[in-house]
């Protein structure tokens, strides 16, 4: 197994001993975010980044595990508009990794909607996808017009929204009426108060908020910001990393070190170093300080602000680890399973499956919080061996299936303070009933597997907190609620001179909202258009992308948030990129 990035248990932080140039930024984490913001500095700005990575592999979230003859994505189930040459998110992936990360269309279906024995199929493209609802829901075609115009509406509100985060805080605050003023009067209203102008039918709002685990929240509480940025940023379909998901940081990384960059793994950072008002480097978990004029926290505003952060200086800076009305996203369990067989034999297909007990997304949520023995309130069911086409080549007679599904972190709270493999027998048993659960959910919708699952382990809220130090262990950081989108801190400037986020809370959940959390940042940081760069960069091209060029599809139709987010750029709107689980 690979991993990514220099070992400092191993090699230590290079030049760290005083020889040689110093560091001009400090990056805390190498989730996309972190890679993203330390690549454009390195690009665009000359500079030479430090990545420090707690794991020991980079990537955060876009990392893969491997057990003997499988491997499997943790966080990157598919993303959208990354497989139109044209568009925003794909030319910003180009632009960061030299065109040297490749992607697989995951066809006309991208996600299945199954609701009891009912299933509906999201197909690529506006209009298909507006044809196929016509026909699921004849006697609804007007409300599906409605919603659709309604998410254009207001995917096209969000690149002022965004745009305005880059800003200094001062400029920020006056232009604020102007560039937020639109998109807070759709983020304000929640997904369930939209629908219900929309359709009074409840199997159609059940179909159409079926996507809701790729932001983490149940119709009441979700903003229809997020919900539009989402849906807008999957329309005209899905792809996955030729490779896996490891290949984004792996393609990232050469043009950090192509500046006297360096990603260290391994190299869990205890503190942020602060001298009077101004951020001066980091203090790792051993002891030992790396000095530089910037320090970029990809670590999420929690971490940051309560761990890393002295207390005093975020005291005084009136800084908070927390937004009211928007706690942690909710957490998750995530089953890995491994076949001796391949998909193809199998009837594994590239369709993501969103199963649901019903078409009351919000009572099925409470009903499982309240009670884990009542039905689950949604399996997600992906098969990353389908989907990405070099999976055969490096684990040949093989497939895996990842099934998703929600696990309140209160749950496992009584073991937070025990160690990974050791948290003793209550907490295996209870991993091992919800793993049956999932299990018995993946055979129903895929009988073909039965009997022929080779390994099968299942990951809690713990394992996000052990490997990513989310300290209720959610992937999507803060809760997509209406507050979160009001929240004016959530930007790359702090209170703090020379301290500086990024990744998916100053934007939002995803690979998009990710990498445009980078991108945002950077452009904070030089005050360039970076955006404007990216689009302007038409830089070596391999066979395989000028093939790709000469097909490119520019409909505005379907683009949003993170990418989208920035919005509009050669007559394409670019969200929150993919689904983080």
């Amino acid at each position: 197994m690979s991993r990514i990035g220099r070992s400092y248990k191993q090699h230590g932080i290079p030049g760290n001993a005083g020889i040689g140039k110093g560091w001009d930024a400090i990056v805390i984490g190498s989730g996309l975010g972190g890679l993203t913001a330390a690549s454009m500095l390195a690009r665009h700005a000359g500079k030479r980044v430090l990545v420090l990575e707690r794991h020991y592999t980079a990537g955060g979230f876009t990392h893969t595990f491997h057990r003997p003859g499988y491997e499997w994505d943790v966080g990157v189930h598919y993303v959208g508009d990354v497989h139109r040459p044209g568009s925003l998110l794909r030319r910003a992936f180009d632009h960061l990794t030299d065109g040297e990360l490749a992607w697989a269309d995951m066809g006309e279906v991208y996600d299945t909607i199954v609701i009891g024995e009912d299933r509906y199929e999201f197909v690529a493209g506006r209009e298909r996808f507006r044809a196929r609802m016509h026909e699921y829901f004849p006697r609804h075609t007007a409300a599906i017009d409605r919603y659709l115009e309604r998410i254009r509406d207001t995917v096209r509100t969000s690149k002022k929204f965004f745009l305005e985060k880059a800003l200094p805080p001062m400029l920020g605050r006056l232009s604020s009426p102007l560039l937020r003023g639109p998109a807070m009067r759709e983020a304000r209203r929640t997904v369930k108060e939209v629908m219900a102008e929309i359709t009074d039918d409840p199997r159609l709002t059940a179909v159409l908020t079926g996507q809701y685990g790729d932001y983490g929240l149940p119709p009441s509480q979700a903003s229809w910001f997020m919900h539009a940025l989402l849906v807008g940023h999957y329309l005209a379909g899905g792809a996955y990393p030729v490779g896996g998901s490891s290949r984004i940081a792996a393609t990232i990384l050469p043009s950090i070190e192509a500046a006297g960059g360096a990603v260290i793994t391994s190299a869990d950072v205890a503190q942020i170093l602060v001298d009077g008002k101004r951020a001066v480097g980091v203090r790792l978990a051993d002891g030992e300080e790396v000095r530089a004029p910037m320090v970029i926290s990809d670590a999420g505003l929690a971490v940051t602000y309560s761990r890393l952060l002295p207390k005093e200086v975020a005291a005084r800076a009136g800084l908070r680890p927390t937004v009211e009305g928007a706690p942690p996203s909710y957490a998750h369990i995530s089953l890995y399973v491994g076949l001796k067989h391949d998909a193809a034999s199998l009837g594994l297909g590239r369709s993501n499956q969103w199963v649901y007990p019903g078409d009351d997304h919000d009572a099925t949520v409470a009903r499982f919080v309240r009670d884990p023995d009542a039905p689950l309130p949604v399996a997600y069911l992906s098969f990353p061996s389908a989907k990405d086409p070099d999976f055969a080549r490096r684990h040949p007679g093989r497939a895996t299936v990842e099934v998703v599904g929600l696990a309140p972190h209160a749950w496992f709270a009584r073991w937070a303070d025990t160690t990974w493999k050791k948290r003793g027998h209550d907490y295996e048993a209870f991993k091992q009933k919800l793993a049956d659960r999932l299990m018995a959910e993946l055979v129903r919708q895929c009988p073909a597997i039965a009997g022929k699952v080779d390994h099968a382990e299942l990951s809690t809220p713990l394992s996000t907190t052990q490997f990513a130090a989310h300290p209720h262990g959610e992937i999507y950081g803060l809760s997509h609620t209406p507050a979160r989108f009001a929240a004016r801190h959530l930007r790359p400037h702090t209170p703090v001179a020379g301290l500086y986020l990024t990744g998916a809370d100053i934007c939002t959940a995803g690979v998009g909202g990710a990498l445009m959390g980078g991108v945002l940042t950077a452009a904070a940081i030089t005050r360039k258009n970076l955006v404007g760069a990216i689009l302007r960069d038409r830089g070596p091209r391999s066979p395989r992308q000028r093939r790709e060029a000469s097909g490119v599809d520019v409909d505005d139709s379907a683009h949003a948030g993170g990418a989208a987010a920035l919005g509009r750029g050669d007559g394409v709107e670019g969200r929150p990129g993919a689904r983080v689980a």
